[in-house]
């Protein structure tokens, strides 16, 4: 039986989303993995996306928590607002109780991914402070550490992410996530469903 992981995120202006398709494709390239794209709720009304200049939404489905426990490990992503991971994914964290409540994803590999405005926006903290989500769950936190290579050691090029995990900057929305940001992304996906397809088989 393959090994099922979530790629679960939320993407304002499509910085996340970008990344969650590569960290897809990272996953998918892992022989006995099945990886699936999930959208979280949206929590504005379409007049305030449109006042904020967001674009449509994408055709991904929208997860509910009822179909959190069906997964073997998780990625999730997320941009940051004041350091933090957006509202919209936070409000779907809570709204997964019942869950945590009989601990139904404890013991689960899960690891994250995000996107900020600028390289003092949260690259770090956004992470960081969401870890306490998965603690409570009882999932096992699964950071990238320095393992997808050289390009984790560029300094000459504005470079998104960090041993959390994969990351971009979105600057004034215009920027777009560069060739080593979804190279890093790539390898966080496979990193991660290698881990979960190990998991998976010592259960």
């Amino acid at each position: 039986m393959a090994t099922k992981v979530y790629i679960v995120y939320y993407s304002t202006y499509g910085h996340v989303e970008k990344l969650a398709h590569e960290i897809k494709k990272g996953a998918d390239s892992v022989e006995g993995v099945e990886a699936k794209l999930w959208q979280v709720p949206e929590t504005l009304s379409e007049e305030i996306l449109g006042k904020l200049g967001a674009p449509p939404k994408s055709d991904v489905p929208v997860i509910t928590p009822h179909e959190l426990p069906e997964a073997d490990a998780f990625i999730f992503g997320f941009p940051t607002r004041f350091g933090m991971m957006a509202a919209q994914f936070k409000a779907f964290m809570d709204s997964t109780g019942f869950l945590w409540g009989a601990q139904k994803l404890a013991g689960k590999p899960a690891g994250i991914f995000y996107s900020t405005a600028s390289q003092g926006g949260g690259q770090e903290t956004t992470p960081l402070t969401a870890v306490t989500q998965l603690v409570h769950h009882g999932l096992i936190f699964v950071p990238i550490g320095y393992t997808a290579g050289a390009g984790m050691f560029e300094v000459e090029k504005v470079k998104g992410g960090s041993p959390y995990g994969a990351g971009t900057f979105a600057g004034d929305g215009s920027r777009q996530p560069t060739e080593l940001e979804l190279q890093i992304a790539f390898h966080q996906g496979k990193y991660i469903a290698g881990i979960a397809k190990k998991f998976k088989g010592s259960a």
